[in-house]
């Protein structure tokens, strides 16, 4: 079975890496053109690109994937049977969609129907959900509306955005290598997604890390795991972002203007939120690497009655 690859980010490497273990025919990978940093001086290989090296497969880095006939004749001159996708980055054209024997297939890190679109892991814990997955579909114009192959779930319990991520990209690999064999076979089952319990996950900026002390100790808690890594969770003190990267829910009541800090100790700061107690335990202020409230305090006065923004 001749596959096609494209996917761009970290996500997308464990699937790519067991295609390449368990011997298919990757004929090429397509992923997001190099960035460069450090002001230009060095390029920055898009992770799945530099796994595709390591097992010298052929790579292309098209900077569109619409409009673009050239792209098109590659693809449709090798034949594929199945394009395998994984946070590729880009709306693929209906044209490229029609080319492989078996379809395009993605791998959407939710339990679809719900949380379609670009931040399925964010939003999850955000909303408080249980449980969350990993869902193989095939692709269609739509965002995220294709028929479901398969799924796998996980509890989210107290993860983080960043961990949640990582253990998604493994179950996603975990579920490819199992579904695969049964396009060739025939098996594959198509189940059409309910349109009715469908919900969505708009795409993450960095604006919606900004805390609301008017949201309960939970909510803020969710948020904070929601968005580690990126954008990461904020308030405002003297103009200034103050990073949350750790925090605890206490039953506490605590009737302070929300935002105000309460208790200043080794544990924690304790502030007010939704009528009851937020305690931060991990925090990051300009210009230093996020570090324990403890080491914050010896070289930094915050006292009880300060107020956040």
């Amino acid at each position: 079975m001749k596959i096609i690859y494209m996917g761009t980010p970290e996500f997308a490497v464990p699937p790519l890496r067991i295609l390449c273990e368990k011997g298919y025919q990757v004929e090429l990978v397509v992923t997001q053109p190099d960035k460069a940093r450090d002001r230009g001086k060095k390029v920055q290989f898009p992770p799945v690109k530099e796994e595709a090296l390591k097992y010298q497969l052929p790579v292309i880095q098209p900077e569109k994937v619409k409009d673009n006939p050239e792209f098109i004749s590659e693809i449709k001159a090798l034949e594929p049977d199945l394009i395998v996708v994984a946070a590729y980055g880009k709306i693929l054209p209906k044209e490229l969609l029609e080319i492989p024997k078996y379809g395009c297939v993605n791998i959407h890190a939710s339990l679809l129907p719900k949380y379609r679109g670009a931040a399925p892991i964010q939003r999850s814990i955000i909303d408080g959900e249980e449980k969350t997955g990993i869902t193989l579909m095939y692709m269609e114009e739509g965002l995220d509306t294709g028929d479901m192959i398969a799924s796998k779930s996980t509890a989210i319990d107290r993860k983080t955005a960043a961990q949640l991520h990582e253990e998604l990209a493994d179950l996603g690999a975990e579920l490819l290598a199992e579904t695969l064999p049964e396009f060739e076979s025939g098996k594959i089952v198509r189940v059409r997604q309910d349109d009715g319990k469908a919900s969505y996950a708009p795409m993450i900026f960095k604006k919606d890390g900004h805390i609301d002390f008017t949201k309960s100790p939970k909510e803020i808690e969710r948020l904070i795991r929601g968005l580690c890594p990126w954008p990461g969770a904020y308030a405002l003190y003297k103009g200034e972002q103050m990073k949350f990267w750790q925090a605890e829910v206490l039953d506490e009541k605590n009737g302070s203007l929300p935002g105000t800090v309460t208790k200043v100790s080794e544990k924690g700061i304790e502030i007010a939120a939704g009528g009851k107690t937020l305690q931060i335990t991990q925090i990051q202020i300009p210009g230093k690497k996020a570090m324990s409230v403890a080491d914050f305090l010896k070289g930094n006065k915050f006292e009880p009655g300060i107020i956040l923004e």
